[in-house]
C-alpha cells in the first residue's frame, strides 16, 4: 500500500499539444507537487500503471482517445484520482457530460494561470486532509484497545502490530511467554480488535479449575447428570458463543480433556456432561501457555493433534528484561493505579528507578506491579526511594547467583556501593555503551559520566 505521510502530491498533466503541455508545466512548477505529463491518452494510462497519481487535468478534445474515454477509464481502475477537464471554447456541453462520468470540475481554454493554481491547491488541501485523517484512523486503530499493553519499546509495538494483522482472521492462535507477561492482555487485544468484539470474551483458566468439575465448566451440564446438578448449565464454551475462548495455561489440562477439547474444535459443537445431543458453537480459539507444548509433545503430555490445531499461529509475549525501556511507564501507571486519591500520586526518585531498570524481573510485569503497589502502600513522602522496595529488588540483581553467572556480592550496604553495582551492572548488558547504560538506569548521559567520574569506574 501507498504511504502517503512519506511522498507528495502528484499531479498528472494530459494534452497532445506540446505547447498547451509546456504552459501547464509553467504554472505548476513551483508547486509543493511531484508533476507528470502525457501527450496522449495511451501515454497517461501507462503513466498511471507505474506511479501514483492524486489529481489529473486532462484535455476534452484529443485524437485516437479524448478525453471522455480517458476520464471512463481512470474512473474504472482508479477512481480516487481527481479529474479536472480542459475544454475550449464552446465544449461546455462535453464538460458537462464529463461532470456526470466523474470529473470533479471543468475549465474553460485559454485558462488564467491563477485560477488553475486555486483550483488545484484546493485538491491539493483536500488530499493533505484526507491524508491527515487517515493518519489519524490508523493512529486510533492502533492505540484504541491496548490500554493495558502499556510501553513503546520495539519488542511491544512489533506484538501490537502482529494483534491487528492476526485479529481479523478466524485461525486459532497460541500464546507464548513466561508467567506475568499478560498473555491474557494479549487474547484481549485480539478479540477486541477482531469482528468478534461484539461478542463475549471467555478465558478459561486450566490450572486453576479442578480435573472433576472441568468437564461441567466447559461444555456444560444437563439437570440431575450428577449430584448437585439442580439445573441445565450451558458451559463456557457455549457461553462465549459467537465470541472468543481464550483457554489460559492450557498445557495443564488432563489427556482425557484435551481428547473432548479437541472434538469442540473440530466438530464444532459441544456436548454436556449427562446429555444426549449435541449443541453448535461458533467460537474462535485462543490459547496461551508458558510451557514448552513441543516438549510436552514429546513427552506424551500433550496431544499433538490438538497442539497442531491451537498452533496455526504463534505469538510471544516478551519478557519485561527484553523490553526495559517500558519500566519507567509501567511504573507510572501501576502508582497511578494504586493511588486512592487521598494524597498526589507519588513519584520515583531517580536511585530507586535505577534499581528496578537494573533488576532481572523474572515474574516480569505482574512482579513490578505487585512491587510498585507496596511501594506506594509504604512509602511516606512524595517520592518512592531505594527502602520502600523490596529487598529482593532493591539488592541489585547480578550481585548474586543469576542466570548470567555469579558475580561478585556489594561489599556494604551503603548507597553508593549499590549505585556502583546499578551502573555496573548496566553497563554490562549493554557492552559499555555508555548512552544505551544511561537509558537503562533511566538517567542522562552527563549524570552517568559524573558517576563513573565519582567512582572512578
Amino acid at each position: 500500500m501507498e504511504n502517503t505521510s512519506e511522498r507528495r502530491f502528484s499531479l498528472l498533466l494530459v494534452d497532445d499539444e506540446p505547447t498547451i503541455l509546456s504552459s501547464l508545466k509553467r504554472v505548476f512548477r513551483n508547486a509543493p507537487y511531484d508533476l507528470w505529463a502525457a501527450e496522449s491518452g495511451a501515454a497517461a494510462l501507462e503513466l498511471l500503471h507505474q506511479t501514483v497519481v492524486d489529481a489529473a487535468l486532462v484535455d476534452l478534445k484529443m485524437p485516437q482517445m479524448d478525453g471522455m474515454e480517458l476520464l471512463s477509464q481512470i474512473r474504472a481502475k482508479y477512481p480516487a484520482i481527481r479529474v479536472i477537464i480542459l475544454t475550449g471554447y464552446g465544449g461546455v456541453r462535453d464538460a458537462v457530460a464529463a461532470i456526470k462520468l466523474g470529473a470533479v470540475d471543468f475549465l474553460e481554454k485559454p485558462f488564467e494561470d491563477e485560477s488553475l493554481r486555486a483550483r488545484i491547491d484546493q485538491l491539493h488541501q483536500l488530499w493533505l486532509l484526507e491524508r491527515e485523517n487517515r493518519q489519524l484512523k490508523e493512529q486510533m486503530q492502533f492505540s484504541f484497545g491496548f490500554e493495558q499493553l502499556i510501553g513503546t519499546s520495539n519488542a511491544i509495538l512489533n506484538l501490537k502490530r502482529m494483534i491487528l494483522q492476526v485479529a481479523q482472521s478466524e485461525a486459532s492462535i497460541l500464546i507464548q511467554g513466561e508467567t506475568g507477561t499478560g498473555k491474557e492482555l494479549v487474547a484481549q487485544a485480539i478479540h477486541f480488535h477482531s469482528p468478534r468484539k461484539s461478542h463475549p470474551f471467555v478465558p478459561v483458566d486450566c490450572a486453576g479449575i479442578n480435573e472433576t468439575v472441568m468437564g461441567s465448566e466447559l461444555f456444560g451440564h444437563v439437570k440431575g447428570a450428577f449430584t448437585g446438578a439442580h439445573e441445565n448449565t450451558p458451559g463456557l464454551i457455549r457461553a462465549a458463543d459467537k465470541g472468543t475462548v481464550f483457554l489460559d495455561e492450557v498445557g495443564e489440562l488432563s489427556i482425557s480433556m484435551q481428547v473432548k477439547l479437541l472434538r469442540a474444535i473440530q466438530e464444532k459443537e459441544v456436548r454436556p456432561v449427562g446429555a444426549s445431543r449435541s449443541y453448535p458453537v461458533d467460537v474462535r480459539f485462543l490459547a496461551a501457555t508458558n510451557r514448552n507444548l513441543e516438549e510436552e509433545v514429546a513427552q506424551g503430555r500433550f496431544r499433538q493433534d490438538l497442539f497442531y490445531r491451537l498452533n496455526v499461529v504463534v505469538m510471544t509475549a516478551p519478557p519485561l528484561r527484553e523490553r526495559l525501556e517500558d519500566i519507567p511507564l509501567l511504573i507510572r501507571h501501576f502508582i497511578h493505579q494504586s493511588n486512592n486519591g487521598t494524597k498526589p500520586a507519588p513519584s520515583i526518585s531517580k536511585d530507586a528507578l535505577a534499581c528496578l531498570m537494573t533488576y532481572e524481573w523474572p515474574g516480569n510485569v505482574r512482579e513490578l506491579e505487585n512491587v510498585m503497589r507496596r511501594a506506594a502502600a509504604i512509602g511516606q513522602g512524595e517520592q518512592i526511594l531505594l527502602q520502600d522496595l523490596p529487598e529482593n529488588v532493591y539488592t541489585p540483581p547480578g550481585m548474586h547467583n543469576t542466570s548470567q553467572g555469579a558475580t561478585p556480592a556489594i561489599a556494604n550496604d551503603s548507597f553508593e556501593a549499590y549505585e556502583q553495582a546499578a551502573i555496573r551492572n548496566a553497563l554490562n548488558k549493554c557492552n559499555n555503551n555508555r548512552k544505551k547504560a544511561a537509558l537503562l538506569l533511566g538517567i542522562g548521559e552527563a549524570t552517568l559520566y559524573r558517576k563513573l567520574k565519582q567512582y572512578n569506574l
